[in-house]
């Protein structure tokens, strides 16, 4: 069964923070929430974890997976940025945006795409996320809580805990959460495109 961590949205609880931290140093697969939906997230490195979101999600290994970092700082070690992609990101970031970029070698292989040796980044404006990664110490593996044959994402905490208590370790609620995944934005060739339309305005990238 998975452990129910009930948070403040706004000052989440540090024991709690770090009780679900450990859950994830310990190989285990979370659901939290972020600022456009709920999220599977896991270590970088967890093989394991990584094959519980693809089994859950039903993804092929096309799928991109997104690092939740911190900030700027940290995600500059995982992808490789140019000046005027960066601006572009910055003027948006803490935000509902998801943006795939060439990777770094220090991002697992099984992470990348195939064939583009690509992966997502994002910087979400949420801080129970924030709180997270603060413990953590180092970007969250992660993958949008959308079920196979389902339009739209999960949003409710005990909704998740009901359906997927043991596929997942810990189910994080913090109350309302958006009902939209993030939009995502391929700058792997240096020019953006929008590949999903969701909670950031995609207008400034079209």
């Amino acid at each position: 069964m998975a452990r129910f961590f009930d948070v403040h949205p706004q000052d989440p609880q540090p024991r709690a923070i770090a009780q679900a931290v450990k859950i994830i140093r310990d190989g285990g697969l979370i659901a939290y929430p972020t600022d456009s939906c709920y999220a599977l997230g896991a270590q970088m490195g967890n093989r394991e974890a990584l094959d519980r979101i693809r089994s859950i999600r039903h993804l092929d290994d096309k799928h991109h997976f997104t690092l939740v970092c911190r900030d700027f700082a940290q995600l500059g070690q995982f992808v490789n940025i140019g000046n005027d992609v960066f601006r572009s990101i910055k003027a948006v970031t803490p935000g509902s945006y998801t943006f795939i970029l060439p990777a770094t070698k220090e991002v697992p292989k099984r992470l990348l795409h195939p064939k583009k040796k690509t992966v997502g980044v994002r910087i979400p404006d949420n801080r129970v996320v924030q709180a997270l990664l603060d413990e953590l110490g180092e970007p969250l593996l992660s993958s949008t809580l959308l079920l196979p044959d389902e339009e739209e994402p999960m949003t409710v905490g005990w909704d998740i805990k009901e359906r997927l208590d043991h596929q997942v370790d810990a189910v994080i609620d913090a109350g309302d959460c958006g009902a939209e995944p993030t939009t995502v934005v391929d700058f792997s060739s240096g020019v953006a495109e929008v590949i999903r339309r969701g909670m950031g305005d995609p207008s400034r990238f079209e």
